[in-house]
């Protein structure tokens, strides 16, 4: 295995559970919007979508207000995210091993701010880019490479993991290898560009 200097990852269905937090809200938003009564099966099919992208798809009337209210919703739902298990001895050998750990996501400020820095996790992070920091965002290359920028280092030095097509196109835009977080892909999709396959979180430890 080749020995990368940093690690960064993608959040939602990477580090952190995030499906039942986002799909239940979006099910009640659907039936205040659409006056439907959509099973969570059935919300599955947008969990790798960014937010804009899902109101378009059920073509909402005013999508900027309504995706502001399942935010809300979202940010009110009691148990919230959840790390995958196996992440804190992940982050603490990575550190220990001197690989350099950061963090690229869709994730706006104020949401990283409650799912990660208040749970602590933040701290193993050496660079974080989240939606304000870049125009273009995933699977446009620009959030990587900036990323990049700010850690100082070139494309084969790191690997991106992410758990959708999007990360992987993202990883493949920008030259750098991808590690598919296959337990956080509901679909279980293929990943045929994937640079390494991961069926746990632990199986990261494979990078040291």
């Amino acid at each position: 295995m080749k020995k990368y200097k940093a690690v960064i990852y993608d959040i939602d269905g990477t580090v952190l559970n995030t499906l039942n937090m986002n799909m239940y809200p979006l099910m009640r938003i659907i039936k205040e919007e659409l006056n439907e009564d959509w099973s969570f099966e059935d919300v599955l099919k947008f969990a790798a979508y960014p937010g804009m992208k899902v109101m378009e798809e059920l073509n909402i009337k005013d999508k900027e207000k309504t995706y502001a209210r399942w935010v809300q919703y979202v940010n009110e739902y009691a148990d919230g995210a959840t790390l995958y298990e196996g992440f804190e001895e992940v982050f603490v050998k990575l550190e220990e091993a001197g690989i350099i750990q950061a963090v690229v996501s869709a994730k706006t400020k104020a949401q990283y701010q409650i799912d990660m820095v208040e749970k602590g996790l933040d701290k193993y992070m050496k660079a974080t880019i989240l939606a304000e920091d870049t125009d273009k965002h995933k699977p446009d290359p620009t959030p990587l490479l900036e990323c990049l920028k700010r850690l100082q280092f070139q494309p084969d030095e790191v690997i991106y993991i992410g758990d959708a097509r999007s990360d992987e196109l993202a990883s493949q835009n920008a030259h750098i290898d991808f590690g598919y977080a296959k337990w956080g892909n509901v679909a279980q999709e293929e990943m045929k560009n994937a640079t390494i396959v991961l069926e746990k979180p632990l199986d990261l430890l494979q990078l040291i």
